[in-house]
């Protein structure tokens, strides 16, 4: 059965908490960025909430698990509101990808400050193996939302970016166009070919990242800081 999973079963329970955690923040993110920008659609619609049960979407959920690729609900974003519709868009787009990153940086923090302070000093050795577990996964899998949805293809918060950085005449057409280059994109994803196209990013620029990130954390606690 394991074999159908994206994730062994002893990796689940890890991948199940930092995914909920993953996916709320992120789509809160967005959601809180349109309102503070003028647009309440989403907070109207129940969206500007930290509850899980509000942003998950089951079958993009289960898919992820499943196959190592799936979605949360989109915010309903409603450019009409914007003072600025490019600027503000830029802002929505990129708020989920670095509520992501943002989360990884916290995570790392907590990993260093439980261990290098003593705090889990009278942890049993079960104990620390789920702390150890838990928050790797979770900075793992925050760093590759980070890096996935920064992707400039449709539907990801990349292209979203980019069609605000262009013009309103080329981002008509983008927009119009934008259907063919979802159904690429899942060929991309949900068939062999991602060996080629989406785990090469993956294996090379999620560790780059994570270990930067964790390069620049260290320091500070390795000097007692």
């Amino acid at each position: 059965m394991e074999n159908f999973m994206a994730f062994n079963f002893q990796e689940l329970p890890f991948v199940i908490i930092s995914l909920v955690i993953a996916f709320t923040i992120h789509e809160f993110a967005h959601a809180f960025t349109a309102y503070l920008c003028g647009d309440p659609t989403a907070k109207n619609q129940g969206r500007l909430t930290l509850s899980p049960i509000a942003h998950l979407d089951p079958i993009g959920t289960i898919l992820l698990l499943i196959a190592g690729f799936g979605w949360a609900r989109p915010v309903p974003v409603d450019r009409r509101n914007f003072k600025r519709p490019h600027l503000y868009g830029i802002l929505v787009s990129i708020a989920g990808p670095l509520s992501n990153i943002l989360i990884a940086v916290v995570g790392i923090i907590v990993f260093y400050s439980l261990f290098t302070t003593g705090v889990v000093d009278g942890v049993s050795e079960k104990g620390i193996d789920f702390i150890d577990r838990l928050i790797n996964m979770l900075v793992y899998l925050n760093v590759l939302l980070f890096v996935f949805n920064l992707l400039p293809v449709p539907p990801l918060d990349g292209y979203r970016v980019l069609e605000d950085l262009a013009p309103d005449r080329v981002r008509a057409k983008m927009m119009k166009y934008e259907h063919f280059g979802v159904i690429i994109f899942l060929i991309l994803v949900l068939t062999p070919l991602d060996r080629y196209t989406i785990y090469p990013i993956f294996n090379t620029i999620v560790p780059a990242v994570a270990n930067t990130v964790d390069n620049w954390i260290r320091p500070f606690f390795e000097s007692g800081i």
